[in-house]
């Protein structure tokens, strides 16, 4: 196990109390927990802005019925082929859909890929979930 450092933070009183309660309600045992969490965040989104490479899932729920939108979601999947490495599709009730495609890549380019099918029109919500793998790219 790494060896702990111990160092101090000082903020103003209100963020603290604004904080202690949100570290409350998501249920952190202690603040050292919380910060760590956070950092880990921030550095992920760095190593992702830094082109590292990150696995994934994109998540779309989109109307099926909307004229043209599956083959410009396979379309954009198959121009993508180096980033999706793994579909499901799932009916969820005659007029919704539900897409899921495990992504792994550069981040900017999985995060590129997520705004594209997204922006598509009759796609009512789609988010990307990813995490950084630590290696550097090419």
């Amino acid at each position: 196990m790494a060896r702990l450092v111990r160092f101090g933070v000082s903020m103003e009183e209100g963020l603290l109390a604004r904080f202690d309660e949100l570290i409350r309600r998501l249920g952190y045992a202690n603040r050292s927990e919380a910060i760590r969490d956070l950092v880990r965040e921030r550095l992920v989104r760095q190593e992702w802005e830094d082109g590292e490479e990150v696995v994934g899932v994109i998540v779309l729920l989109y109307d099926h019925r909307k004229r043209d939108l599956s083959d410009e979601l396979v379309e954009l999947q198959h121009h993508h082929h180096d980033l999706v490495i793994a579909t499901m599709h799932v009916h969820l009730d005659e007029q919704n859909c539900l897409e899921v495609l495990a992504v792994q890549g550069p981040g900017p380019e999985v995060q590129r890929l997520a705004e594209l099918l997204r922006s598509l029109k009759g796609v009512k919500h789609g988010q990307l979930a990813a995490s950084s793998t630590g290696r550097r790219l090419p």
